[in-house]
């Protein structure tokens, strides 16, 4: 039976890693911040008892040392992730503020959030980036009244390696996942995950975790592996509907502030595409595009840009 993905699921393998024990979650947040706490019973969880709100899941979240910590997994870059833990975490503040008088003269205090996630899909990433809820302003403004940061961890080989010795468990993860990965291009994709499990036992990758819960841990890894390509697939296609119907002016115009806006920070085109899952060859001649024509507003290079190409892109 081919498992196909769908939006009500509950837990993801990274979720029952680091949820199995408060101790594994403290390690990751030790990892992340450096840090190196040692009680675990400090740390108070609270992700929402369904996992998902309205449709937006958020793997793990978790009060400590006065944070509040929202992390995530995925395996594919979102440039909608803060506007998304936006509306996660007003959920969240409902429930923490529900018995407080926000009408009284008192301050409430709340703890103050924080927004990681981890990221390791196929495609190209930087080890490190910020995605921020000013970048989808209509309206930019150089101080934003609203403001919303999310930081983007690259866990894949080779990237971000302090964190991932600083955490075994994260690091061990990333192993696994490879693994899947790589017999998934030789083999059915059961095959390929109960090969992975296997060796990563044999190896002592997640040796403990995924023998007492092997049967569990094949069945996530399989969705998880059909969602990751499901989705690369819909971008895809997406990509190829959009040369097809072409875009409006307004959204060339959007696209072009949200390139200029990246180029001003200094992100290569290998980020920028990466962040706002556009092509790569497409980024490149927007930059070009925008470097020759300096002091022109992102209205008037759409204009230029399209008088210049075709109707369709």
């Amino acid at each position: 039976m081919e498992l196909k993905p769908e939006r009500n699921y509950k837990d993801r393998l990274i979720r029952m890693l680091f949820m199995e024990k408060k101790e594994n979650l403290l390690s990751l947040y030790n990892a992340v911040n450096d840090t190196h706490y040692t009680n675990a019973e400090d740390l108070v969880v609270n992700t929402l008892d369904n996992a998902i709100y309205m449709n937006m899941k958020n793997d793990m979240s978790f009060i400590f040392d006065f944070y509040l910590n929202l992390y995530e997994h995925q395996a594919s870059l979102n440039p909608n992730m803060p506007l998304r833990k936006l509306l996660y975490l007003s959920r969240l503040l409902q429930v923490l503020v529900k018995e407080k008088n926000l009408y009284g003269s008192r301050l409430v205090k709340i703890p103050t959030p924080r927004f990681v996630v981890f990221y390791n899909g196929v495609e190209e990433a930087s080890e490190r980036q910020v995605l921020r809820l000013s970048e989808a302003f209509e309206k930019p403004m150089e101080e934003p009244e609203v403001e919303l940061r999310v930081t983007v961890l690259n866990i894949n080989p080779g990237n971000n390696r302090e964190l991932l010795e600083s955490c075994r468990l994260l690091k061990e993860y990333m192993l696994y996942v490879e693994k899947v990965r790589s017999y998934a291009r030789k083999f059915p994709i059961r095959e390929a995950v109960d090969r992975a499990v296997t060796e990563s036992i044999r190896e002592g990758v997640l040796a403990e975790f995924l023998s007492k819960n092997r049967a569990e841990a094949i069945e996530v890894s399989i969705f998880e592996y059909d969602e990751e390509t499901h989705m690369r697939q819909v971008r895809e296609e997406g990509w190829e509907d959009g040369l097809e119907k072409g875009r409006t002016e307004g959204e060339w115009t959007k696209l072009i502030s949200l390139v200029q806006k990246k180029l001003v920070r200094g992100l290569s085109a290998d980020a920028i595409a990466d962040m706002l899952e556009e092509e790569k060859p497409l980024i490149e001649e927007l930059i070009d595009f925008i470097e020759n024509n300096p002091g022109k507003t992102a209205q008037e290079l759409s204009k230029m840009y399209l008088q210049g190409q075709p109707a369709a892109r």
